[in-house]
């Protein structure tokens, strides 16, 4: 079957991508690791002996890039509905964490404590009806918080891809009311194009 122009504009600029081609130089997993990269550089979330939960983890690009900002001394769990291959220094739990024996798996890794930062590159599956997508993407986005705000510690930080449209500017106020500062990122790594953003939320307020 032929494929769509679309889908031709799309491979191509995926294979002429530097972000792609760089990944592949340095050993990531995905382009996405860029994103996070200069999201670290510039707020400085991901700091050594640090502990991190990402979620929608797979294949791996932001788990790798948390792994080496916190180092040996430093924890790093990984959740996704998908399979993960494994990463040093990474503790992987598949399946929905929505759903209480995933969540529990989770709650079991972290072993009683808190995490100091959690991270979301959750995206839904596309459909093509924008409004569908919308709505799905920032469903994804508020569980993510809702799990944040169970598990961070008081004064942590929080990231999260969001993409504009219906929701977004509600999301925005309910991020300021669990945190003391919100601002969005537009990683050079992040396609023009795309309607992503990433809100990095400092000052984790409690409960």
């Amino acid at each position: 079957m032929a494929r769509s122009k679309s889908s031709n504009r799309w491979l191509d600029e995926h294979v002429n991508d530097p972000y792609v081609k760089q990944a592949q130089v340095d050993g990531y997993r995905s382009r996405a690791s860029y994103k996070l990269l200069g999201i670290n550089e510039k707020d400085k979330l991901i700091r050594p002996g640090m502990r991190v939960l990402d979620l929608g983890s797979a294949p791996g690009g932001w788990s790798q890039v948390a792994s080496k900002l916190v180092g040996d001394k430093g924890q790093v769990i990984a959740s996704d509905i998908l399979p993960m291959d494994s990463l040093a220094g990474v503790t992987f739990i598949q399946g929905d964490f929505t759903e209480q024996s995933v969540f529990d798996a989770i709650m079991e890794a972290i072993e009683g404590g808190v995490m100091d930062v959690v991270i979301s590159d959750m995206a839904p599956n596309i459909s093509g009806v924008a409004a569908a997508d919308q709505a799905a993407s920032m469903y994804l986005v508020e569980l993510a918080l809702d799990m944040a705000c169970q598990v961070l510690k008081p004064k942590g930080s929080f990231v999260a891809k969001v993409f504009h449209g219906e929701g977004y500017e509600a999301y925005i106020k309910s991020l300021r009311e669990h945190f003391d500062t919100v601002v969005i990122r537009k990683p050079e790594a992040s396609r023009s194009r795309s309607r992503e953003v990433f809100v990095v939320a400092k000052g984790f307020k409690g409960g």
